[in-house]
């Protein structure tokens, strides 16, 4: 009894502390694994662009379709992006293993090659996008629309709560886990080896044990991530949305893995004014009381 009660002490202070961080992205949901328990919700059930986070919806759609993972893709000139123009270190007229095609998809979020993997899914991109609309009813995700496979669409739009739902059927793929928790890889180009990493810095990092990992950027969206971790024995999923820049969702990322495992949180919470400081707190008391 004396054990519950210390680490429900310990659990509130972690909370109380996590309040006063400021975190910087304006969507998050955080959940812990097993239990369901929400740890923390900010805006969770706003409708906001998810830019490459979509790449998560398209790998569980391609792997469903138990396609040929050893068939070659070549990667065409209709894969180039024309929405952002974005660049890819995957050129026009390589040819690739559809298995490293999603590898490069997923770890280096490369538009490409997650455009070549709809193209060639069975039927096409109007098969795929059926198939993408298909798995969104079945996970539930009932405020989510994703028309293209890549992210860089604006109209590709989803919640913090119906990401939760995709984070946690795509932990289920034993593929995607593996990739999206590679730090890196080599990857022969036309004959040379090329290094990719993942577009999460987290990944590999001292005190860190991700077991699923996507980030996502557009102009719209900000700076978003996924993942699913292990801290101190516990295992939690969270959702980042909105931040302004990488390091602002890095620091979101460590006090929630902080609050998880019941660590000392890095709050700069002295930087803020003291009504700031209040107004953070009495925001976490309320969520605290509504979602236990």
């Amino acid at each position: 009894m004396l054990i519950k009660f210390v680490i429900s002490l310990l659990f509130f202070y972690a909370t109380a502390a996590f309040a006063a961080a400021p975190l910087r992205s304006q969507y998050a949901l955080v959940v812990e694994e097993g239990t369901g328990k929400i740890l923390f919700e900010k805006n969770a059930d706003a409708v906001v662009p998810i830019a490459s986070l979509t790449k998560l919806m398209t790998a569980m759609v391609i792997l469903d379709s138990k396609p040929d993972m050893e068939a070659p893709i070549l990667i065409d000139p209709t894969d180039v992006d024309i929405i952002k123009h974005s660049t890819s270190h995957v050129p026009v007229g390589v040819t690739l293993p559809r298995k490293t095609v999603l590898q490069l998809a997923l770890m280096s979020s490369d538009n490409r090659a997650a455009a070549s993997l709809a193209r060639t899914y069975p039927g096409g991109n109007a098969a795929f996008v059926a198939a993408v609309n298909e798995k969104i009813r079945a996970l539930g995700m009932n405020h989510t629309v994703i028309e293209e496979p890549t992210g860089l669409s604006a109209n590709n739009r989803s919640t913090a709560t119906d990401l939760l739902k995709m984070a946690e059927a795509a932990s289920q793929y034993a593929d995607i886990s593996r990739i999206t928790t590679d730090s890196k890889n080599w990857i022969n180009i036309n004959g040379r080896e090329v290094e990719y990493r993942n577009t999460n810095k987290l990944v590999g990092k001292k005190g860190w044990d991700i077991l699923l990992s996507k980030t996502g950027f557009t102009e719209e969206a900000g700076r978003c991530l996924i993942m699913r971790i292990n801290a101190a024995g516990k295992k939690a999923t969270l959702v980042l949305l909105n931040a302004k820049e990488s390091s602002s969702r890095a620091l979101d990322a460590l006090n929630i893995r902080r609050l998880v495992g019941n660590e000392t949180i890095s709050s700069q919470a002295q930087r803020l004014p003291y009504k700031r400081k209040r107004q953070l707190a009495q925001i976490s008391h309320h969520k605290r009381h509504r979602t236990t």
